[in-house]
């Protein structure tokens, strides 16, 4: 059993399990009855996503120095609020079933799910 860091909208992987959105916004234009049967998500988890002003930065981010203070600011975000629950839970549920967690952005270095996956990871995660 494991959890899979995922891009929303790619092709599931066999065995992958419920596909879960760390996203602020569900995917534009597309119904909300179609987010799973188009490989977006099944479950919405805001919960696990950066805020609409990190977001900003990240996406604006095109040095290293400005992807790490990102980084650091929505490392600071994960550890407030229902967000370290969240882990713990995820986390321990590796252990007995298989589902990914994704956002949107093309490459992972340069997404929040690279840091959601070192979080997770952290906990003692299983990753596939």
């Amino acid at each position: 059993m494991a959890i899979r860091i995922v891009r929303l909208g790619s092709e599931r992987a066999p065995d992958e399990g419920v596909r879960i959105g760390t996203v602020r916004r569900p995917p534009r234009g597309v119904p909300k009855a179609e987010f799973g049967s188009r490989n977006f998500y099944d479950v919405w988890l805001p919960t696990l996503s950066p805020t609409p002003e990190l977001v900003h930065e990240a996406l604006s981010a095109t040095t290293d120095a400005e992807w790490k203070d990102f980084v650091r600011k929505f490392r600071a975000e994960m550890n407030h609020g229902d967000a370290p629950k969240v882990l713990d839970t995820l986390a321990a549920l590796s252990a007995t079933a298989n589902f990914s967690v994704g956002c949107y952005c093309e490459h992972e270095n340069r997404c929040h799910r690279s840091v959601l996956r070192e979080l997770l990871a952290d906990r003692g995660a299983t990753l596939a």
